[in-house]
């Protein structure tokens, strides 16, 4: 099956500054994608260079088999087909959400755009804003506008840069599911740029973590999280913390936190040191005695989960999460237990 897009070792940069390189991954009808990854990685000079608005120093971008970029060739923007949803929703103050969505929708009578704009408010559920502007409208009905706006012309692909970082957490993750429900409802792909985890996760099929001007990993937002190609994946998926250790066997290591004994072997060589990621919420601490102690230095109540910080023997500060009433108070002395889940080592 042909893609719908194909990033072929792209490198973008300004003025022969390259600010990301060797950069591919494809992109299937219907499929939404996320790139992840910290400010100032080169997340948004991507997607710009997909829509068509900055050139590429080497490689090539394709669309449905054809190239539109390359070095050297720009294919016009509005010659690619391709919607764009701004992190500043760039909605037109003097015009009213029935005109800034109807801009899109060239050559149409009054009636077409009328009946084009009343669909289209229903699907974003602003049915009966069309005569607002946008000062008139919060943050998320304006984003849901901009939404709007960009879907009239029915694209193929919907490129949208940090679209809910204006907004609070839990009207981000609801936006984000809803944006996911209608894309999916229409049919149409999607690639998001976002530097929040839990945002990716929501809404992408799949996921690719950007840092250090390289695509470090492209996949699943489940294979990223479970099974991370280097450290770096590991601590942008998920937070967590590396341990040295030694491998004893296929499927037990020995760390600072005791001897670890999993479920599955994770591929390191007998003997050899390796680095452990472990997460906060795989390490368990206890009133029972066990092998490696630790103090309880700090406690954090956050009704569904308490966060503990712990200082380990070498002085070390490690952090545990605790989804359960284990009510342990500051100054305690705890055993540590590490949850025997799915292993990511990495070899040093």
């Amino acid at each position: 099956m042909t893609p719908l897009l194909e990033l072929r070792s792209i490198s973008c940069g300004y003025d022969n500054t390259v600010i990301t390189q060797q950069l591919s991954f494809q992109l299937q009808a219907g499929e939404i994608a996320c790139l992840l990854g910290p400010s100032g990685c080169g997340k948004t000079t991507v997607l710009r260079a997909i829509a068509g608005f900055n050139p590429l120093l080497s490689g090539s971008i394709v669309q449905n088999g054809t190239p539109i970029s390359a070095a050297g060739f720009t294919l016009p923007p509005e010659q690619r087909g391709i919607g764009v949803v701004f992190q500043d929703y760039a909605l037109f103050p003097h015009l009213s959400v029935f005109d800034n969505i109807a801009f899109g929708l060239k050559g149409r009578s009054r009636d077409e755009k009328r009946e084009a704009v009343a669909a289209l408010l229903q699907l974003v559920e602003l049915p009966d804003l069309s005569a607002r502007y946008p000062h008139e409208l919060s943050g998320g009905q304006q984003q849901r506008v901009a939404l709007a706006r960009a879907l009239a012309p029915k694209p193929k692909l919907l490129l949208l840069d940090e679209p809910f970082s204006n907004l609070d957490t839990d009207l981000r993750r609801q936006l984000a599911l809803e944006v996911r429900s209608i894309l999916k409802a229409q049919g149409i792909a999607a690639i998001m740029v976002t530097h929040d985890q839990e945002e990716a996760f929501a809404i992408s099929d799949q996921l690719g973590i950007l840092a250090q001007g390289q695509l470090q990993q492209w996949g699943t937002p489940t294979e990223l999280y479970y099974r991370p190609v280097n450290p770096l994946v590991a601590g942008f998926v998920g937070k967590g913390e590396l341990f040295s250790g030694e491998c004893l066997d296929a499927t037990t290591v020995r760390t600072e936190l005791g001897t670890i004994e999993f479920a599955e072997p994770f591929g390191a060589e007998v003997g050899k040191p390796l680095s452990l990621f472990i997460r906060p919420g795989d390490i368990r601490p206890s009133i029972e005695p066990g092998a490696v102690m630790a103090t309880i230095e700090q406690k954090e109540f956050l009704g569904s989960s308490v966060v503990y910080q712990l200082s380990l023997p070498s002085g070390r500060r490690i952090e545990s999460e605790i989804y359960e009433p284990l009510m342990l108070e500051v100054g305690a002395r705890v055993s540590l237990h590490v949850a025997a889940h799915r292993p990511i080592a990495f070899a040093l």
